[in-house]
């Protein structure tokens, strides 16, 4: 996803000069006017955007309802300008994270998912635990352990690779910890396929995590049948047998979001924190007569029973962080402490 994005930014940079410029007429009958590539865009969601039920239930949004109110700003006498903050105000009543129109000046983007909470993350206060001398393997994962033998994790972002071996190196680091802590909080996602990879090493067999479901007709809620996912082990590399805890907040979108839930199904591990931002969606891609594209959810996620995951993952401890929290991390206290719990009644 994060790959995508970059593809999509050298797109945008190329297409500076070409604006709305004059185009044959889009594939599916409309012009290449401001008029056209409103009515485009609203169709393009209208018929492939998977979370209208979701965002009508939550937000009240009315997609029938938004494309009466945004037609009204729209001429085709417009600049490219005010047409792209037009269509960008419209995508953004549907606050998905995982919306984006990519034009020549901006990528439009809606981040409440994360800026409506509170942080939940001090960066100042991590290296108190990380220290001067912490391990780094690859950008993004650093881990140390602390002084009450539990090990610690901390993986930035899900947009770096990491090998089958590098990992091994992690766990063997943390073969006599009493447990693991992994803080993915602010994690804004990356490769699922590396979320995947990481969640493998904590089960000894193939594990349920969820359902994906995928658009089939035009209508809002028009799904194929929900099919299994599944994370499977790997059969000859490391894997933690000891207790995990997994802490979270609302910067863990995407990639992230799909890691919580994988480790959610794992043997031994409980998340603590606040809720995950979201993003279950599965994205996927359309462009506007004029060159710009568009991102969007094409295809709903959910947990083992059926619950959709877009809107976040709760944890199973709540655990705020203040201003006030300055010397200590009341997230990883939490963590640490049931670690030991695990060591009296496993």
């Amino acid at each position: 996803m994060i790959m995508r994005l970059k593809s999509f930014i050298v797109c945008a940079a190329l297409m500076l000069a070409v604006s709305c410029s004059p185009f044959e007429d889009y594939e599916g009958g409309y012009p290449n006017t401001p008029t056209g590539n409103f009515e485009a865009l609203w169709h393009i969601m209208d018929t492939r955007y998977c979370y209208f039920t979701v965002k009508k239930q939550q937000l009240g949004v009315d997609w029938d309802e938004v494309h009466v109110r945004y037609r009204q700003s729209v001429s085709d006498d417009m600049s490219s300008y005010n047409l792209f903050e037009v269509l960008a105000a419209m995508l953004d009543e549907l606050q998905d994270g995982h919306v984006n129109l990519y034009g020549p000046y901006d990528i439009s983007r809606n981040y409440k998912w994360q800026t409506d909470s509170l942080e939940n993350f001090s960066e100042k206060v991590q290296r108190l635990y990380l220290g001067d001398d912490y391990k780094l393997i690859t950008s993004g994962y650093k881990y140390t352990i602390l002084p009450d033998n539990t090990g610690y994790l901390y993986i930035s972002s899900f947009s770096n690779r990491i090998s089958a071996s590098q990992l091994d190196a992690i766990l063997s680091y943390f073969t006599l910890c009493n447990g693991i802590i992994i803080d993915i909080r602010g994690n804004g996602g990356g490769y699922v396929d590396v979320a995947e990879l990481i969640a493998g090493r904590f089960t000894n067999e193939k594990v349920l995590v969820g359902y994906n479901s995928y658009k089939t007709g035009d209508g809002h809620d028009d799904f194929s049948k929900p099919a299994p996912r599944y994370v499977v082990p790997p059969a000859d590399h490391i894997r933690w047998q000891k207790p995990v805890a997994l802490l979270t907040n609302r910067g863990c979108y995407s990639a992230a979001n799909d890691f919580t839930l994988m480790m959610k199904s794992m043997p031994r591990s409980r998340q603590f924190g606040d809720r995950t931002g979201g993003g279950g969606g599965l994205p996927a891609s359309s462009e506007l007569p004029c060159g710009w594209s568009v991102r969007f959810s094409s295809g709903p996620s959910y947990d083992k029973a059926m619950n959709e995951i877009e809107t976040g993952i709760e944890p199973d401890v709540k655990v705020f962080m203040t201003d006030n929290d300055t010397q200590s991390d009341p997230i990883i206290e939490a963590a640490r402490e049931w670690i030991s719990s695990m060591l009296v009644n496993p």
